[in-house]
């Protein structure tokens, strides 16, 4: 089992309760190498989020494209934990599909607060969606007193290690941002 997995099936543990049967299901999505039953966890009705989760890792990790929808669903959940399992799992899962979902996701400005792990996978599968998604966000978050400077952080942070000279205005606003400001000046500093 490797570190992501033990760290997800050490999350989920206490999720996947305490009775017997419960307890058998748990460990069985783990040490099952059967990607149809893992597949079958995602379609079932009445599975709970923490099997749908276990199984869609599994599956993306194996590059299973039947993981994809779920895994998506996870990369805009509210917990960051989840958020951060499905990016994981997303960058193994090889779906060309991939890189527009999270750039859709990390544009959308209703749901910027949970854009963090979006933004991340981008930077990390360096596709042609990568750069304006990035400078998109960032625009977005460049208001005075926005809350959600983290993503912006990871925004300058992506445009930086991609050396796009397309991002260049965007990374000179943001050197206006104080939270913004040592990290805006080391990626303007990668694009020469």
């Amino acid at each position: 089992m490797d570190e992501e997995l033990r760290s997800l099936a050490g999350r989920v543990r206490g999720e996947a309760g305490a009775s017997a049967a419960e307890q058998v299901a748990y460990e069985r999505l783990l040490a099952t190498e059967d990607q149809d039953e893992l597949a079958g966890v995602l379609i079932e009705t009445q599975r709970p989020l923490w099997a749908r989760e276990v199984a869609a890792f599994r599956l993306g990790c194996a590059g299973d494209r039947r993981a994809f929808e779920t895994l998506v669903l996870l990369l805009n959940h509210r917990e960051p934990q989840r958020c951060a399992t499905a990016a994981y799992a997303l960058a193994r899962l090889g779906d060309p599909r991939t890189a527009r979902a999270a750039a859709a996701l990390a544009t959308n400005g209703l749901r910027t607060a949970y854009a963090l792990h979006p933004v991340r996978l981008l930077t990390e599968l360096r596709a042609p969606e990568t750069v304006p998604a990035l400078m998109a966000t960032l625009r977005g978050l460049l208001k005075p007193h926005d809350p959600n400077w983290r993503v912006a952080l990871a925004c300058v942070e992506g445009l930086g290690q991609l050396r796009d000279k397309r991002a260049r205005p965007v990374l000179e606003a943001a050197l206006d941002h104080p939270r913004l400001t040592a990290a805006a000046s080391a990626a303007l500093s990668r694009l020469t």
